[in-house]
């Protein structure tokens, strides 16, 4: 196996070698989510990237892999979401007249304009709901139309941040309208409210706090599941770790590359770089940047002052009223935002780590500033540098209409409504492994169409191969069937080996999933057209083929009923536990003995209809259920070819019954595959020249969207065929009744014309004057096709009057 290298944002460039400190061993810290709303598609763009990794760490190179992520459940967002929540409750409960409560509203929709629309921040305190619409067109009509502030490029996160208050605003502007305030505006009264009764919340009760953050730990722990992303190994909370994270300060302190500042505890770059250090290893070109600085520091930070240079962090954070806080030597405080990870992160993996990974708009400056302040705590003097990350992987982000997708924004959909609406486990993780994890996505409507054909590419192959192996009597995959291993691999084998060989530099290559994913792709093209061209294919050669490609989907996590080695073929289907098999397959058993009565009553003349009736597969079902399977297709399928050979007897006789039979074994062969077993994920592939049908097992959802389609296109051919009979009808009887009318009468009633001649043909204009030559020569076709028209109905007798 060639060796691995990986992207790693500390030494930019091509990929680098991948040697953990321990050989087979990898210890990984990976920055979990702030806990303090629904997770969206950017969170899913994050953790599936890394699972994408971390299983191919683990099961195709085989190292064993110790996974740590962090829930971080105390942070600006999660005391700024909780403290305003608490107070818009409390307000809630307020007695207010309706005059009162108006006005309320009415102040928190002129402040939430100052404060986020600069455009309607002028005379803001004569904006009110009968004349904001006016003015937000005015002023922001070239956002709400797809432009951008400026008038050049395009719509990025300014504009999206627009749009979000200006939803927030309408939304306020309509509550006001209809006196509604609760909950029509609460949007505009959580930030007004929290501007004057921030300070009153007693927050020695956390539970405002905890409350929030456990809720909605619990939603995203679901959502990962739901997206078949594996559980950490550990996951550490940051209020679990006060002690230590004041501890962890202490030191830094004590080392010199910290201080306290009014309370707050800075880490101090000045200090660090003098003594040798190299600060923003990840993103030097930022380490200016004020705008990321204090995003960094959060926004209840601004106030915090004794900073002694612009870009010092802070390790720890005076509380402030309406804030939680926690004891240590400096006083009350909570810790910054970057150093919960240091902590955490070297309590689980000690002083060193191969791999840190996180979304890439976190390199600076949390991960720039984790690292310094890591290397600071570690670090022994007139050593030189510490190495506390060997490896950083950073998952490119996900872009909405060139706009990150954030919850700061509202600009995203989350993954509970995604998997709800628009996509499963599996073609969520096929769009993001068609792209390297290490660049940004932007979901495109041709990227999901290249995506939704990968998988039903996989998936028919694996159908067929399965359909295959029912058809010549093999249930449980190839096992009798063997492929010599002395002779050099040839035909469809030698494919399957250079795509082994493929996959394998792609993965080397850092991960590269798009290309592994295209060489899948191929190797099953190629398959299909194998099978097409030989008519006696070598069965053992597709299922060799089939089994590998099962093996990498099962890798890549595309599977979330299969579990390592991989050792299935297609997609692993399963019953839950808890559920007895002979009810799992009580509904095609059902279908067998409805059927069975169905054929009995025609009273068919058939050699092999009656060995067929009398068939009981529970004896091999039995069997089957006794190795202890919780396959269902296995243990279905005994039942299923009994009811599959009835219909393809019935389909063999069909031509030689009655016109009444005939229709009723039609109707019957039909709902049995469109109906009785499409609603159970079978379908019966119909063959010609008397083939057995093939029993393939596709999810009755899809096979129940497929005739829902069907018959949808159906309806609409047959509603256009009506359309345009009656179309045609109608222009049927307009040329009829336009016919009837003599030649010599056609021109009387146009009140252009003042003369006629006796045929009719207008002669002087209604003014007395000469039609025009010109027109005459029109008027006179026009009159000849009338006369041929008129002569023809009355040929047919059509002009008699009905």
């Amino acid at each position: 196996m060639e060796s691995l290298k990986v992207h790693n944002s500390l030494k930019p460039g091509p990929p680098v070698p991948f040697v953990p400190m321990e050989p087979g061993k990898v210890s990984w810290y990976a920055c979990g989510p702030t806990v303090y709303d629904k997770s969206h598609l950017g969170h899913a763009r994050n953790y599936v990237s890394s699972d994408i990794i971390r299983r191919i760490m683990m099961h195709y190179f085989g190292f064993k892999v110790n996974y740590v992520m962090n829930m971080t459940d105390v942070d600006d967002k999660i005391i700024i979401k909780a403290r305003r929540q608490r107070l818009l409750d409390l307000e809630k409960k307020k007695k207010y007249s309706k005059q009162d409560l108006h006005e309320l509203g009415l102040a928190a929709f002129r402040a939430y304009a100052s404060s986020n629309l600069s455009l309607l921040a002028d005379d803001a305190s004569k904006l009110d709901e009968t004349n904001y619409t006016k003015r937000r067109d005015a002023a922001y009509g070239r956002v709400l139309s797809g432009g951008t502030l400026s008038g050049d490029g395009k719509p990025a996160d300014p504009e999206a941040k627009i749009k979000m208050h200006l939803g927030n605003m309408d939304a306020a502007a309509e509550a006001l309208k209809q006196d509604a305030i609760f909950p029509g505006a609460d949007e505009v009264l959580l930030t007004y409210l929290d501007s004057l009764y921030k300070d009153t919340i007693d927050t020695s009760d956390q539970t405002m706090f905890t409350d929030l953050t456990q809720s909605m730990e619990a939603l995203f722990l679901e959502d990962m599941d739901n997206l078949n992303v594996l559980r950490p190994d550990v996951i550490t909370r940051v209020t679990e770790y006060m002690p230590q994270i004041a501890k962890f300060v202490e030191q830094v302190v004590d080392k010199g590359f910290a201080y306290e500042a009014e309370g707050s505890v800075y880490f101090d770059i000045g200090a660090f770089e003098k003594a040798g250090n190299t600060y923003a290893r990840l993103r030097p070109e930022s380490k200016n940047d004020k705008g990321l600085q204090e995003e960094g520091e959060g926004s209840l930070s601004k106030n915090l002052g004794g900073k002694r240079g612009p870009g010092d962090f802070a390790l720890w954070k005076r509380s402030k009223a309406g804030e939680p806080f926690w004891p240590s030597k400096w006083g009350e405080g909570r810790p910054g935002w970057h150093i919960e990870c240091s902590v955490m992160a070297s309590d689980v993996l000690g002083s060193r780590m191969d791999v840190h990974s996180g979304g890439i708009d976190l390199a600076f400056p949390h991960h720039d500033n984790e690292l310094a302040q890591s290397e600071a705590y570690f670090c022994e003097h007139n050593k030189g540098e510490h190495t506390w990350v060997n490896y950083f992987l950073h998952m490119g982000h996900l872009s909405i209409s060139g706009s990150k997708m954030s919850k700061s924004l509202k600009n995203f959909q989350t993954i509970t409504d995604a998997l709800a609406t628009t996509y499963t486990a599996r073609s969520m993780r096929v769009v993001f492994l068609m792209g390297r994890w290490n660049d940004g996505v932007e979901i495109s409507p041709d990227m999901r169409a290249q995506s939704d054909n990968w998988e039903s590419a996989i998936s028919n192959f694996f159908t067929n191969t399965k359909s295959w192996l029912l058809e010549a009597g093999i249930s449980d995959g190839v096992k009798t069937l063997s492929i010599s291993k002395d002779q050099p691999p040839t035909g469809l084998l030698a494919d399957l080996d250079q795509a082994k060989k493929d996959v394998e530099a792609a993965l080397t290559n850092s991960f590269d999933t798009p290309r592994a994913m295209l060489i899948l792709l191929k190797l099953v093209n190629t398959a299909n057209v194998y099978v097409k061209e030989n008519k006696d294919f070598e069965l053992a050669q597709v299922e060799a083929v089939a089994r590998w490609i099962t093996k990498m989907v099962g890798i890549f996590g595309l599977d979330s009923n299969a579990s390592f080695p991989y050792d299935g073929l297609g997609w692993a289907s399963s019953i839950a536990a808890d559920v007895d098999p002979k009810q799992a397959v009580k509904p095609y058993a059902e279908v067998l003995n409805s059927v069975k009565t169905e054929v009995s009553a025609l009273s068919l003349s058939s050699e092999v209809l009656p060995a067929l009736l009398s068939q009981d597969p529970s004896r091999d079902f039995e069997s089957t259920a006794s190795t202890g399977t919780r396959d269902i297709e296995r243990l279905a399928l005994p039942y299923l070819r009994v009811v599959s050979q009835i219909r393809d007897e019935l389909r063999r006789i069909v031509s030689s019954q009655t016109p009444e039979t005939r229709r009723a074994i039609l109707a019957m062969t039909d709902r049995i595959r469109d109906a009785d077993l499409t609603n159970l994920g079978v379908y019966l592939d119909d063959r010609p020249d008397n083939q057995p049908s093939l029993i393939k097992f596709i999810p009755a959802a899809e096979l129940i969207r497929a005739r829902e389609e069907k018959a949808a296109r159906e309806a609409e051919k047959t509603a256009k065929r009506e359309e345009a009979r009656l179309a045609r009808e109608k222009a049927e009887q307009e040329a009829r009744e336009k016919a009837m009318v003599p030649p010599e009468e056609m021109f009387k009633k146009d009140e252009r014309y003042g003369a006629w001649d006796e045929t009719g043909m207008p002669t002087k204009m209604k003014d007395g004057s000469d039609v025009p030559k010109s027109q005459l020569k029109s008027l006179k076709k026009m009159w000849e096709k009338q006369k041929k028209a008129h002569d023809e109905l009355k040929a047919k007798g059509g002009l008699q009057k009905s």
